[in-house]
């Protein structure tokens, strides 16, 4: 990856790692439209009251203006770049419900701009995929299976490794907060939010100070935050915690059964769709107040230090319009991010860094004409062919080829005859530009894991 930046936080790829990102792009386009969801970009600007609606940190946003700013009068909005795909497509839905069909199903793949400190696998200027199903009014809870299941499926296909979807559900959480007494649940959220970057002794002192909670009761909310299952076991833990040392039939357990009969069926599904890839894990509490119900982190395996490369949630009013609602559930990849640590380690790599699978090569400067409908040739079935501009010596025409990673080397003699040379094996043989096709595995560059070999 080119390491010497201009602009820290602003990511700009070598060919082959372009390749790379341009693979995992369409590979999760192919998954999400196999799945039934539609592509939609939004615009990069966004008011600044839009975006400070959703409670994002001012300044992280990146303020857009004209050099010569006649703005001042008022007369325009002041504007901003956006910093995540949500914001905008919660606008976009309730500025175009008349003209939608819900359940709306869109995937989003566009970059987006944060104002943060550069650092390892932190950008001001990333890429993030999302997707999204959207309600009007009202939306089933399969919409929470179905959107961690194609996600899981996405992040498969993509072949970045073993990898965790860890689920839990805020109405679970929520529900066993009250039914112990803690009435601020936000609160709580919050600093169960920060357990793994802050510790349990620093989250015990947070929950007192911010949330009011006795030693008992953050006790049992750490306790909550602990358990971790594979199956649906989690729910059997839940309730025996809550009811240890308290009588059942003095709690309200009302809103804590709901969230786990929905985590329930959302483990239950994953372990048959994806088996291997989810886990109940009740210490996933997504900090932000927008998420209601099913919320999602994942994590990959060798690459802890990155935190989630995957999140998201279940929301029931971030778009609404005037009694109008659309409840929702979506999940965030951090593309960039993902991209850049599987590169820099080298479990990512393109074959070669061009499309090219066949050079063209000129005897003389006169021949580039017919050259040129060699390549044609070639192109009309699918083989990707660049030919060259002037007739060097052979050596320094197959030299250049073999820099740019092309594995063919293509000749024709005075007699018209052709033939092309694989420069990797030296292996070269008589060519018809009418049929000749290279193997299946050289047509367009692969892209392998370090395990798998060049």
């Amino acid at each position: 990856m080119a390491r010497t930046a201009s602009l820290s936080g602003y990511l700009e790829l070598l060919p082959a790692e372009r390749l790379v990102e341009l693979h995992m792009l369409d590979t999760l386009r192919e998954v999400f439209e196999a799945h039934g969801y539609s592509n939609l970009e939004t615009r990069a600007v966004e008011t600044v009251d839009t975006l400070l609606q959703k409670g994002e940190i001012d300044k992280e946003i990146y303020a857009v203006s004209r050099i010569h700013d006649d703005a001042g009068s008022g007369r325009e909005p002041k504007l901003a770049l956006r910093f995540d795909n949500t914001v905008p497509f919660a606008r976009y839905v309730t500025e175009n419900a008349g003209y939608l069909t819900f359940p709306y199903r869109r995937y989003q793949i566009q970059k987006v701009w944060r104002g943060e400190r550069p650092q390892a696998g932190r950008f001001r200027e990333f890429t993030q995929a999302d997707i999204d199903i959207v309600g009007d009014g009202a939306l089933s809870t399969r919409a929470d299976v179905e959107i961690a299941v194609v996600m899981a499926k996405a992040l498969d296909a993509l072949q970045i490794g073993e990898f965790t979807l860890r689920v839990n559900s805020r109405k679970l959480s929520e529900g066993f907060y009250r039914a112990i007494g803690l009435e601020d649940t936000a609160a709580v959220l919050r600093a169960v939010d920060k357990l793994e970057k802050i510790g349990a002794s620093r989250v015990a002192v947070e929950l007192a100070e911010t949330a009011g909670a006795t030693e008992e009761q953050t006790q049992k909310a750490l306790a909550l935050a602990q358990i971790r299952t594979s199956d649906t076991s989690f729910a059997d833990q839940v309730r025996a915690l809550l009811t240890d040392g308290a009588d059942p039939a003095a709690l309200d357990t009302s809103l804590l059964e709901e969230g786990l009969a929905e985590l329930t069926e959302v483990m239950s599904e994953l372990n048959v769709r994806v088996p291997g890839r989810a886990e109940a894990d009740l210490s996933i509490a997504r900090g932000l107040d927008y998420y209601t119900g099913t919320v999602v982190e994942t994590v990959l395996s060798g690459h802890e230090e990155l935190g989630s490369i995957c999140s998201g949630g279940r929301y029931e009013s971030l778009a609404s319009k005037g009694k109008r609602t659309f409840p929702g559930v979506g999940l965030s990849i951090g593309v960039t991010r993902l991209l850049s640590a599987l590169i820099d380690s080298g479990e990512l790599a393109a074959s070669r860094s061009v499309p090219t699978a066949v050079y063209v090569t000129l005897r003389s400067d006169e021949d580039w004409a017919a050259a040129q409908d060699v390549a044609d040739q070639l192109r009309a079935r699918g083989i990707s062919a660049e030919v060259a501009f002037s007739a060097e010596k052979f050596g320094k025409q197959i030299k250049y080829a073999d820099r740019r990673g092309i594995p063919f080397v293509w000749f024709t003699d005075q007699d018209g005859s052709h033939e092309i040379k694989d420069i990797r094996s030296g292996d070269q043989a008589p060519a018809d530009p009418a049929s000749w096709a290279p193997p299946a595995e050289d047509i367009i560059p692969k892209i392998v894991r370090k395990t798998e070999g060049l």
